[in-house]
């Protein structure tokens, strides 16, 4: 099997054709229908450059812009992948990797690192990439005024600067074993820099493709770099990403060979999307999680035993049964899945007790409690559908549930932090530190719940410095438990991520850190 297996290889890598590989095979006993078939897979697994991909994307928006700082949701991300880079990346085997960066280092106390910048790496515009470009980049999410996401994770960076034109050197305020994660957070994408600024909105970086047309909310074009520096990336000649936010809509593009490939597949629609010969369905699980965030610094939320009372109103299992078909798991009030390295699997696991939620209603100087639930399948795919069954099963803790309907279109804009209680998810982050940086430190851009909590922001900048394994592991675990009790979020469900595609779409070994195969599909796919 092992010289059968050499046989494919061989045929992959192109230095034996298909006859030959059918002789070998023959040499070796085994039958002609049976070789045919392994040569069928085994050419099928080869990466080929040509055609046009289309996606279909359920995500979009009209308030959308070219600016990284503002990418708030899945169609964006996939934009930036297409056309940036990062000065790292998570590969197609999960592990994080130098990007535009060759290599980086960092001093003893982990306060000091060191980024050596990738030879040869050209933007669109024909600008080799310097260590200049870098600096301007992300400082471009650091300044007074500016909104990125990216902010409160790089609030930790004292300073920055070029060591020459191959070398970036970065001082932060305090060790950060995990900050090759940080700085590779994907807003932070290396831009071209003139006289240390960045032209944010030009839509030139150094990625697999080259925007040609962008249209906010309906659709992007792009063509493949010839001077992307990658080897065995960015395959297609041609890509096209249409917002496609219904997801009906979406799964009859796919069916009807509208699109090629689909992202948040109804679950409802699985079995029936199984039984069409053209169509092949991908799972993968990851951090991926639904969030049901509260304003905690608006009332009835602002009193923790009103936001206890709601957690203890949800049946999760049910919810889990009814949205997810069961692909995913119930959550714990926090979004740190057990794929991430410290997760807290020793912390109870909340359950639905309408008792426990009149309790703590009771406590809050209630008998009974109103309140509306902002909802659209924007948020995921049957949101809708688990706010009215959160609604049914809150009415038995003397909780009514007001689900209000909102438009899809201008969700994450007017809806999403803005509304008291809304639908959310998050693609979640690899490490600890990224995730609570980005969502629940106090002022993070995207602290959905405008949550507060003293000891929870002084063990977040502890934990990152902290190289004493167990320590480190003792202090994300009490982190947990704070949110899960006190925080401002109830985290019912961890979704795998369902994505559908042509059979004529072929790819590698896929990658569950984010959606659609960690959101570089564009650049790691191709056509049969």
């Amino acid at each position: 099997m092992n010289k059968l297996g050499d046989l494919e290889r061989l045929l992959r890598a192109g230095h034996i054709d298909r006859r030959q590989f059918l002789a070998g095979a023959a040499a070796l006993g085994v039958g002609a229908a049976a070789a045919g078939t392994l040569a069928g897979q085994a050419l099928a697994a080869t990466p080929k450059r040509g055609g046009k991909l289309r996606l279909g994307i359920g995500h979009g928006s009209t308030t959308d812009s070219l600016d990284p700082a503002t990418f708030e949701n899945g169609y964006m991300a996939l934009l930036n992948f297409a056309i940036n880079n990062h000065i790292a990346e998570i590969n197609s085997e999960g592990e994080l990797v130098p990007e535009v960066a060759a290599s980086w280092e960092a001093s003893d106390d982990a306060k000091t690192w060191y980024f050596k910048v990738r030879q040869g790496v050209e933007f669109h515009n024909g600008k080799t990439v310097d260590a200049d470009d870098i600096v301007a980049s992300v400082n471009h999410h650091r300044g007074a005024d500016s909104k990125s996401a990216a902010k409160p994770l790089l609030e930790q960076v004292v300073d920055i600067k070029a060591d020459g034109k191959d070398t970036v050197v970065v001082e932060l305020s305090g060790g950060n074993a995990d900050f090759p994660f940080v700085i590779g957070d994907y807003h932070v994408a290396i831009l071209p820099s003139k006289d240390g600024k960045v032209d944010a909105m030009s839509g030139v970086g150094t990625g697999g493709y080259i925007l040609e047309s962008f249209e906010p909310g309906v659709r992007a074009s792009f063509k493949r770099n010839p001077n992307y520096f990658k080897a065995g990336a960015a395959h297609f000649d041609e890509v096209e990403m249409l917002s496609v936010t219904d997801v009906a809509a979406r799964t009859n593009a796919l069916i009807t060979g509208e699109i090629d490939t689909m992202d948040r597949v109804d679950i409802k629609t699985l079995a029936l999307m199984k039984r069409n010969e053209n169509i092949k369905i991908a799972e993968t699980t990851g951090t991926a999680h639904y969030t049901i965030p509260m304003r905690t610094d608006q009332g009835p939320f602002d009193n923790n035993h009103v936001r206890m009372a709601l957690k203890h109103a949800l049946d999760r299992e049910a919810l889990l049964q009814t949205v997810l078909r069961g692909h995913g798991a119930v959550g714990n009030d926090h979004p740190i899945s057990t794929s991430n390295r410290y997760h807290a699997s020793d912390l109870e696991q909340r359950t639905y007790d309408p008792d426990k939620a009149k309790f703590h209603l009771k406590k809050a100087g209630l008998t009974e409690l109103t309140v509306p639930l902002h909802a659209a399948d924007a948020a995921f795919a049957g949101a809708v559908d688990a706010a009215v069954l959160y609604r049914e099963h809150a009415a038995d803790a003397n909780i009514n549930i007001e689900v209000v309907r909102e438009p899809n279109d201008g969700y994450w804009s007017n809806v999403w932090m803005n509304k008291p209680w809304c639908m959310c998810y998050w693609g979640g982050r690899p490490t600890e530190d990224w995730m609570f940086s980005t969502a629940y430190a106090e002022g993070a851009s995207w602290n959905d719940t405008f949550w507060k909590h003293e000891r929870f922001n002084k063990l977040l900048v502890e934990a990152r410095a902290e190289l004493n394994e167990a320590k480190r592991r003792d202090m994300y675990g009490e982190m947990q438990l704070i949110l899960r009790d006190e925080g401002g979020v109830v985290v019912p469900l961890f979704n795998n991520y369902v994505f559908a595609m042509s059979k004529k779409v072929q790819h590698g070994t896929l990658q569950g850190n984010w959606d659609m195969d960690g959101t570089k599909c564009i650049e790691r796919w191709w056509f049969a």
